[in-house]
This record gives C-alpha cells, sequence and structure tokens, in this order.
C-alpha cells in the first residue's frame, strides 16, 4: 500500500485530521498486515433506516505508551466516515468503548445516538442483514505498525471474493460456548470472511499437490518404495508423504485460528488475537482480518513456522503409537500406573468445539484417512461430558455423566497396579453453589461421587502448576493456576464406618495443618479451596460409610459443604495471629471493600476488634473525614515508606505496601521491604490468602488479582530478600557530625 500525500493531508476540509507522522513514510509501499473491520445493521431509527451504523466494542487501535491510536467517526449529516487519529482521545471512554453500551449486544446509534436494542440486533442479523464496514488498516513499518484511514478500493477488493466451498457442518445451539448462532451464523463456515475461505480453501487443495510432490521426490531418495499407505502402518515413501501430508493439515486448521472473522485486534499488543483464547466460540463485533502472507501474526508462515520448532526440538528416542479406546470397556491399562485427565463434568465441550478445526482436517487428508475421517463432523454421542441440550435437561445429563465416570473409573480401578496409586488431574475450579446444606460444586460432586463409587479412597491432593500465567486466575470462570491431582488408592473392603461427629472431628484435627503444608509450599490462592478437596476428602474415603444421626448415609454433597465450612474455618482462626488493627481492616474490607463506610459502623467494629478508627488514621492505612471511613488503596499509600520508621506496624500495611511495590518496582523492591521485615513476612503472607478468599465469595475481580500475584510471586521475592540480607555490608566514609 503506497503511502499518498492526500493520506498525510488528512480529510479535505478537516485540518485537525492531517497525518504528519506519515510525512517519513510518503511514497513508499509498506505492507498491510491486517484490515480492522466492524459489524453493522441498519439504524432502527427511522430518519437514518437507510444507514448501516457500525457495532464497535471499541474504536482504540494501540494503547502502547507513546503510540496510541484510535478511530474517530466523523458524523456529516445521515452520513459518516473513519479516520485514524495519534495521540490521547479528547474523550478517552469514548474511544474505549466505541458504540457499545454494555455487555453482550447492546449498543448505540452511531448517528442518532440512541440505543440499539439488543433484540433487535438478534432480528437483524438472524434475518441475514447484518453487515461489516472497514474500520482501518494496519501497515508495516521498520519500528513496528502504523495506522492508516480505511480505503475504499480495498473494501471493494475484498467484497470480491468467492470462495467455492465453505464448512456447512451446523454449530451447536448452546450460547454456552458458541454465541455466533444467536446472531445469525450458524454454520462454521459463516465464521469466516470469503476471502480468508477462499485462501484456506486454496491451502487446502495444495496439500494433496504437495503430497503427491514429495511422494515423487521421496521415491529418488533412501525411503523404500513400500505402498503401504500410514493409515495402515506403512513406513516406506508412500508413508512418508502422507505424514507430511498430515502435518500440513494441522497447520492449515492451526491457520483457521487466525483466519476468521471472530478474530479481535489487541491493541496491547499491536497484533491480531487468535479466536481459542479460552474453549469456546464468542461473538465478536470487530474483528482483524489478518493479511495471510504478511510475515505478521496470523499468516501462513508464522503459523507453520511455530508449528516446525516444536518438532525440530522434538527427540525422537523410539517409535511410539496410540490407541483409542472407550474409557469405560477399555483394558489397556491392565497392570500398568495410571495417570489420567478426564473430562470436567460439562466444563469444556471439546468434541463440539473440535468441529471447527475438524472441517478442515477432513477435507485436506479425508482421502488418505476414509475410516478415521468417515463422519462429517466430529462423533459427540459417546462424549462423556454433562452436557444438558445433547441429554434433554440437566438431570439426565449429571445422570449420563455419573454413570460414565464411574464405569471408567472401575474399570481402573479393576486394573490398576496393586503397587502404585492412580493419579487424577482436575482442573476444574469450584463453582460454588449455596443450599440448606451449605456450599458445594456440582462438577466436583458427581466426579467424586465417581471415584468413590469404583472403590477408590483418595489419599492426597498435589497441586500442580500448568497453567500459564495468563489463564492463572478468572474470577466467575473454570480457570485455576495449577491442575489439582487427586492421588487415588483402592479402598479397603474391611474400612470401618464412622458417625458424622467421628468424621467431623478428624476433619478438624487433620485439615488445618494439611492447609498450612499447602499454604508453606506456596500454593496460589486461587487454587487454595480446590487442592483442600484432597486432605477432607481422605478424611471421608477413609471409611466405608458416614453415618449422621438418623443413620443416613453423609452424601459426598454433604461431605463437601462441611470440608469448604472447615476451610473457613481454618482460615478465620489464623486471624488470631494478626494485629487489632488488621483483624479491623479484614472485617471492614468484607463489608465495604476500598469504599467509603459509616464513621459510626467504623467504631463501633473497631471496640469491638481492640483498636480505634483514629489510631489507623495516624497508621497511614485508613482515611477518615466528612463522616466517612475508608481504606486506601495500595496505590495510595506512601512510596517511601519503611517498616522501621512505622511506630504502628500492622500486617494489613505490610501486605498492600508489598503489593504497592510489587506494581510500582517488581520483585526486587518487594524483596528489599521483605528482607526488612524479617518473620512478619511470613504472617502478611497467610492474610493474603485470607483476602484472596474473601475478594473471591464478593466477586471482587481486581482485588483478587492482586492478592493471588503477590503470593504467586513469594518464592521469587524471598530469594531476592535471602540475596539482600546474605549481602556483606560495605563501609561508608562518615564525617565527624554524620
Amino acid at each position: 500500500m503506497r503511502i499518498t500525500q492526500e493520506m498525510v493531508d488528512g480529510l479535505p476540509g478537516r485540518p485537525e485530521t492531517a497525518r504528519p507522522d506519515l510525512l517519513q513514510y510518503l511514497g513508499r509501499e509498506l505492507t498491510v498486515i491486517a484490515w480492522l473491520w466492524a459489524r453493522t445493521v441498519k439504524s432502527p431509527n427511522p430518519a437514518f433506516a437507510h444507514a448501516d451504523v457500525p457495532l464497535a466494542s471499541t474504536f482504540m487501535l494501540s494503547t502502547k505508551v507513546g503510540k496510541m491510536t484510535y478511530v474517530e467517526p466523523i458524523i456529516e449529516g445521515d452520513r459518516y466516515q473513519f479516520t485514524v487519529r495519534v495521540g490521547m482521545p479528547k474523550d478517552k471512554e469514548t474511544a474505549e468503548n466505541g458504540t457499545k453500551l454494555g455487555r453482550g449486544a447492546h449498543f448505540q446509534c452511531l448517528l442518532s445516538g440512541g440505543p440499539i436494542p439488543s433484540q433487535y440486533i438478534y432480528s437483524e442479523a438472524q434475518a441475514g442483514r447484518m453487515g461489516s464496514r472497514l474500520l482501518a488498516i494496519v501497515a508495516l513499518v521498520d519500528r513496528g505498525r502504523i495506522y492508516l484511514d480505511p480505503v475504499e478500493k480495498h473494501e471493494i477488493i475484498a467484497r470480491q471474493a468467492v470462495p467455492d466451498w465453505k464448512p456447512d457442518v451446523e454449530m451447536p445451539s448452546n450460547p454456552r460456548w458458541f454465541s455466533p448462532p444467536l446472531y445469525g451464523l450458524k454454520t462454521y463456515g459463516d465464521l469466516f470472511t470469503d476471502r480468508q475461505l477462499v485462501a484456506l480453501n486454496t491451502f487446502s487443495d495444495l496439500i494433496a499437490e504437495a503430497r503427491e510432490k514429495i511422494l515423487h521426490d521421496s521415491k529418488g531418495a533412501s525411503l523404500s518404495n513400500d505402498p503401504t499407505p500410514l493409515a495402515e502402518g506403512g513406513t516406506g515413501s508412500q508413508a512418508y508423504a502422507d505424514s507430511i501430508a498430515v502435518y500440513l493439515s494441522l497447520g492449515l486448521s492451526r491457520l483457521s485460528d487466525a483466519q476468521n472473522s471472530l478474530c479481535q485486534w489487541g491493541p496491547g499488543a499491536d497484533q491480531t488475537q487468535h479466536l481459542f483464547r479460552r474453549q469456546a466460540i464468542p461473538m465478536v463485533w470487530d474483528f482483524a482480518e489478518s493479511s495471510i502472507f504478511s510475515g505478521a501474526a496470523g499468516d501462513l508462515v508464522t503459523s507453520l513456522g511455530s508449528m516446525c520448532r516444536v518438532l525440530d526440538s522434538l527427540i525422537v528416542m523410539s517409535a511410539g503409537f496410540s490407541v483409542q479406546a472407550d474409557a469405560q470397556s477399555q483394558s489397556i491399562s491392565n497392570g500398568k500406573i495410571i495417570s489420567t485427565d478426564p473430562p470436567y463434568y460439562d466444563n469444556i465441550g471439546y468434541a463440539d468445539l473440535s468441529d471447527f478445526f475438524y472441517v478442515w482436517i477432513r477435507r485436506s487428508v479425508h482421502p488418505l484417512f476414509k475410516t478415521l475421517y468417515s463422519t462429517l463432523a466430529v462423533p459427540k454421542a459417546a462424549e462423556l461430558v454433562a452436557t444438558p441440550y445433547r441429554h434433554n435437561g440437566k438431570e439426565n445429563a449429571e445422570k449420563f455423566f455419573l454413570s460414565g465416570m464411574t464405569k471408567a473409573m472401575h474399570k481402573i480401578a479393576e486394573q490398576t497396579h496393586d503397587a502404585f496409586p492412580v493419579s487424577i488431574y482436575y482442573a476444574f475450579k469450584q463453582a460454588e453453589t449455596e443450599s440448606d446444606e451449605g456450599t458445594s460444586s456440582t462438577g466436583w460432586e458427581t466426579f467424586l461421587d465417581a471415584v468413590i463409587e469404583a472403590g477408590f479412597g483418595i489419599t492426597g491432593t498435589l497441586p500442580m502448576r500448568t497453567e500459564r500465567q495468563s489463564r492463572s486466575i478468572s474470577i466467575g470462570t473454570n480457570a485455576l493456576a495449577s491442575s489439582i491431582v487427586l492421588v487415588c488408592r483402592k479402598r479397603p473392603e474391611d474400612a470401618p464406618i464412622a458417625t458424622r461427629r467421628e468424621f467431623v472431628q478428624a476433619l478438624e484435627a487433620e485439615l488445618a495443618p494439611a492447609l498450612r503444608n499447602l499454604q508453606r509450599g506456596n500454593i496460589a490462592p486461587v487454587d487454595l479451596a480446590q487442592a483442600s478437596i484432597g486432605p477432607g476428602m481422605a478424611v471421608y474415603t477413609r471409611y466405608s460409610k458416614v453415618l449422621d444421626a438418623e443413620g443416613n448415609a453423609l452424601t459426598v454433597k454433604q461431605a463437601l459443604a462441611l470440608i469448604n465450612e472447615k476451610l473457613d474455618t481454618v482460615l478465620a482462626e489464623q486471624e488470631g495471629d494478626f494485629d487489632a488493627d488488621t483483624r479491623w481492616a479484614l472485617a471492614w474490607f468484607e463489608q465495604v471493600g476500598f469504599a467509603e463506610g459509616e464513621y459510626g459502623l467504623a467504631e463501633t467494629l473497631s471496640k469491638a476488634k481492640n483498636t480505634s478508627v483514629q489510631g489507623m488514621v495516624d497508621s497511614g492505612a485508613v482515611k477518615s473525614g466528612a463522616g466517612k471511613v475508608r481504606l486506601l488503596r495500595p496505590e495510595e499509600l506512601p512510596a517511601d515508606w519503611t517498616p522501621e520508621a512505622d511506630v504502628r506496624l500492622t500486617e494489613w500495611e505490610i501486605v498492600h505496601q508489598l503489593i504497592r511495590a510489587l506494581n510500582a518496582s517488581g520483585e526486587i523492591r518487594a524483596a528489599e521491604l521483605v528482607a526488612r521485615l524479617g518473620r512478619r513476612a511470613d504472617t502478611a503472607r497467610e492474610l493474603a490468602y485470607r483476602l484472596y478468599i474473601l475478594c473471591e465469595r464478593k466477586k471482587r475481580a481486581q482485588e483478587a488479582l492482586a492478592y493471588n500475584a503477590l503470593v504467586q510471586s513469594w518464592p521469587e521475592i524471598q530469594r531476592l530478600a535471602s540475596e539482600q540480607e546474605s549481602r556483606p555490608v560495605q563501609p561508608q566514609q562518615t564525617s565527624m557530625f554524620s
């Protein structure tokens, strides 16, 4: 794309839209790496009913410091156009929110300013009247990316593409994982622009051609001319060519993850974000269409290159093979050590989501693996997931999952090697529900029911860090920092029967030290509730039954509720280690967070905690005035704070000063404070656990992130603190009167 004088001058008659930053590129041909689009619908306002108005969730293009760029809509009567502006927006909130008014399909009309009802967007989309409009163009320059005004010619070219095939497999009607069907995008083919379909079809066709070329070349090399294909166990030239075709088809399916109309532009990273950042296909209103030959994220070479780097680093020590078998009837685990990662109740619909990739792989290599790809879509009926829409309701789905998981666990229990435990990965976050019986989780209940019914006893829990930090915490979703590994052994046939009182007494005796060990092992706060299930269920499953006062067996649901209750009790008991000011701050924070509260209530609470509001104001942790009281946020605390100079040092202040230092200056500055704090730093870490659990219950995501991050950074902070403590003090020259 050539940079012209007209681009530098900006819109005619609007000097404020001039782009002097483009002068250095005048006359140069720049490589376009992406086109940024917004979906559109006709305005619901009768005065503008002829106009397609944008559904844009943001107008920000880049949020990098010193490179901030955004789209500004220029409205002229009943028309509008977009222009790219560089610098801080005059109205930052509007630029960040685009035309979006809230979650879901809630927008406002760019021309009239009135709201666009979500039901109107549904009906327009279902009728096939949702379109798209070019917002901006992204080009590659020497020092990164540059953003350009939309060009009509580029929009016309994009609309001229005509694919000769598109996947017609329908997406399931399940908004939890698939929201595009609500907006008229019903098949997997509907998730791609016509230009993207043309490109993906072309690459798919080229795989067969590449295989023929590889087969021809390999026959003249050292490979045997064995005609047996890879699907039948061949190892010669035929199988070699098939193998390359498989890799290329996987590369194509990976490319489809970055070449679809649900990829968003990341203004913080200045690049296209792929679709599957989580296991779902959500609706996207403004999307990035990456140039497939740009050399940037989302293009063919980048996608294949990342796969090649993995293959280059693999060390092949011996031949391997895989076997597909039904877990409920398999025999391959007989006499072996078993470690398994089972389905997580209703958390992820792998089979449904796999269709997105399956349709492209099948198109490319179906002739080579006709049995494997005999169906048009991925088989789903036997998938062991509690999917209500597949089993006519939630109750039937739960029964299906429990029955299938119990059979699978029975098989494992029957066949596992007696000398070794079975380890089961379960990275499913407790989605807590309240009932008369207490706090529990259907996913965990049903899974543990199956494990216990199969004859296993749970002997412990091993939290293992398996997730990337970007997924390590998500309030209200099923993201964990770790996978929770349940360690199981066959329960002895002569296991005793216990009363509910005996079970509770054993819980009280064993859960507290187990949690202390987990905290000493620096488990992330986000994982603490899940990890506590292990030692709790270890008590429950050592008995053949636990009977209540009426002689009824205590269910897994009731046992989980008791474990969660004791977890809260243990964490509350740790408050006894905190000073009076911290106990007040903890109780106040539970009520109002960092918001303001009434002075009278704060003073009453302070008397109960044997402290005073004025004393905490003097300590620098609280602000009071005009009859209101509030806790200071970490960023409001003084940056020159030192524990030695603090005459009223509290665990509350320590935790939030550490968070302030960690956020502002990283782990080195936090380590400097820890080195000065000594043993009190460990007590403050206990407070961070307590605060995280509290924030999770109260749905305070931002605060929870801070406490979780502090604990996760603790090992490195301690290491750096130890280095500072062991560093010899350098003598300094002083004057007589220093």
